[in-house]
């Protein structure tokens, strides 16, 4: 699969250009790996999924006691309740394992989510409080830097 960007020779020239360097920049790490044929390293995508959220929950961290790999990762969270979670992050989406840090439990059987947003909405009244709060805080800042 392959996007073509403005930075495309004509046949004439006898070579075809995906993107530029610079158009390259622009575009963001998951649209790289799809149009590159990368695979992703779940490690990576796990520690921004922490960070992406923490202001919206009491800790998270990807587990050091789980093994985790290109293919996968674990994510220990708990949320404003105090609510103990250990996540499971794979190309499918992301889906609680067990009930407390660092354990799987095999017989848990819980849906995947395509987002750690829509996971934590389904788990955590208080992320959907602070995740209002800091996009109100967010748009007063720019109507304050817009007047």
């Amino acid at each position: 699969m392959s996007r073509k960007c403005s930075g495309e020779l004509s046949p004439e020239e006898g070579m075809e250009v995906d993107c530029t360097p610079e158009e390259l920049s622009k575009c963001s790490y998951e649209e790289r790996c799809v149009e590159l044929g990368e695979v992703k390293d779940m490690r990576l995508e796990a520690e921004a999924v922490v960070s992406d959220v923490l202001f919206a929950v009491t800790d998270m961290h990807v587990s050091h006691s789980l093994s985790s790999g290109l293919d996968m990762a674990y994510i220990n969270l708990e949320t404003r309740e105090g609510k103990r979670y250990c996540l499971e992050l794979t190309e499918a989406g992301l889906r609680v394992v067990g009930h407390g840090f660092d354990q799987v439990d095999e017989g848990l059987s819980s849906q995947y989510h395509e987002t750690v947003y829509s996971l934590l909405d389904s788990l955590s009244p208080g992320y959907r409080e602070a995740f209002g709060n800091a996009l109100l805080q967010r748009l007063e800042r720019l109507k304050q830097n817009g007047q």
